[in-house]
């Protein structure tokens, strides 16, 4: 058996380690993954030549490199048990809950900040979907998700940013400031009970120090979206809603770049 160590610097969150896994999970030769998402590295346990794993993992475009490879005797066990399932399942309702919510209250209150941070929700709600139901499967029922995916989130956030265009160049009503931070505020919350259920059943494991990391990306989302609900109050502009949109529409049309990678 061989512990192999790769460094993979853009690896910074859960979506990652999913694609990761999902990337891996038909390798025969690949025994158990260990990951230590605050140091970017992974420890593959395998058998046989770590070459066909880098080059799986240059695939993602994460700018991956190998550090090392040695003989070993320990293998870490991957979790596969009832309780993570159970886990994710939660994380996934809770995630997909507030989409629906953001998206509603974001075209009532015309605000592209509110429908932008749901569709963040979204890309989160599909990762944790893909680690659950891709697991197990075919190659070819793996990539179907991943392209139908990926490809339905760009969708989403190319006709947001669009939009997001269309309001700058021309006049629209100013966004209901009260219901942008309201529903951001329940947005946060939802991020951080997802954070302590995480942590409660998974203190030592490495989705623990990554959902860290990725509630705290979505915190400052929402944090983001609620500055601007306070700008538009005070400018009395619908600029600071329209800026913070683009933003998380190009973030989320980044995640869904790093689904589709998985289906090639």
């Amino acid at each position: 058996m061989n512990k192999t160590i790769f460094n993979i610097t853009k690896m910074d969150c859960p979506s990652e380690e999913q694609l990761i896994r999902m990337k891996l999970q038909d390798f025969d030769t690949v025994k158990s993954l260990e990951f230590d998402i605050p140091n970017r590295e992974l420890n593959v346990y395998h058998s046989g030549n770590p070459e066909p794993i880098l080059s799986a993992l240059e695939t993602l475009n994460l700018n991956t490199t190998l550090i090392s490879t040695e003989e070993t005797d320990g293998v870490v066990e991957t979790d596969t048990s009832n309780v993570q399932r159970k886990l994710l399942w939660t994380v996934l309702i809770i995630n997909f809950v507030f989409f629906g919510l953001e998206m509603l209250f974001g075209i009532f209150s015309n605000s592209m900040g509110l429908v932008a941070d749901s569709l963040d929700m979204l890309a989160d709600s599909i990762v944790y979907a893909l680690a659950l139901f891709a697991v197990g499967g075919t190659i070819a029922r793996k990539n179907n998700i991943a392209k139908f995916a990926g490809y339905f989130q760009i969708l989403l956030a190319v006709i947001g940013f669009v939009e997001v265009v269309r309001r700058f160049l021309g006049f629209e009503k100013m966004p209901d400031f009260q219901t942008m931070i309201i529903v951001s505020v329940l947005a946060l919350m939802a991020n951080v009970l997802c954070l302590y259920l995480l942590q409660k059943n998974k203190s030592k494991e490495a989705h623990m120090q990554a959902s860290m990391i990725f509630t705290s990306n979505d915190v400052i989302i929402n944090s983001g979206v609620i500055v601007a609900g306070l700008l538009v109050h005070w400018l009395n502009s619908s600029y600071p809603d329209l800026i913070i949109g683009a933003i998380v529409f190009v973030i989320v049309a980044r995640g869904a770049y790093r689904i589709l990678k998985l289906a090639k």
